[in-house]
């Protein structure tokens, strides 16, 4: 039932942006998270990710008028966009997107993928959640990609505070994660 009343509410807002574009800021903020972050694991750079996904709702709001609904959520067109622009910005560049394994990564966007986004998104907003010295400790460690000891530098603690800190924001995103996915 709740699934049903987010597809239609979704509708609505696609509906209404399409008549005002001024309506497409709805679906931005609903949306920007997720993007961003299948655009971060697809280009691995910040910047390239930020551009990239100012690329994608540049697109969107352009296209909107095209858009059709046909029950599929608003944000795999929106990953259809990223995807498409990432491979032609590696294609315009000489190069191909590889995994792992070498193997030359398809641009297609399955539900699986999608779940993984979702995930990510969930996991950004909740880091914004978290006190400020929790959050700062976690942006500096897995964004930024500091050592404990530069992070204990940079936020004047010890290093055993930082770890601590680093300790709370953790359990609390996982056990907030693990809340999410109920």
């Amino acid at each position: 039932m709740k699934a049903l009343k987010k597809e239609a509410d979704e509708r609505l807002l696609i509906e209404a942006a399409q008549k005002d574009p001024a309506r497409f800021a709805d679906l931005y903020e609903i949306n920007f998270e997720r993007v961003y972050a299948y655009a971060v694991r697809r280009v691995g750079n910040r910047a390239e990710a930020e551009d990239l996904t100012a690329d994608v709702f540049h697109q969107a709001l352009a296209n909107l008028k095209r858009f059709e609904w046909r029950g599929i959520p608003f944000a795999a067109w929106l990953f259809r966009i990223a995807a498409n622009l990432i491979s032609d910005r590696w294609q315009r560049s000489g190069r191909e997107v590889a995994d792992d394994s070498g193997h030359i990564e398809s641009a297609q966007v399955g539900p699986v993928e999608i779940e993984e986004v979702e995930r990510r998104a969930t996991l950004y907003r909740l880091v914004d959640t978290l006190p400020d010295e929790q959050r700062r400790v976690v942006v500096l460690r897995f964004v930024q990609q500091k050592s404990i000891k530069e992070v204990a530098q940079q936020i004047r603690k010890t290093e055993g505070a930082v770890k601590q800190l680093q300790f709370r924001a953790l359990s609390s995103l996982r056990a907030r994660m693990e809340g999410a996915d109920a």
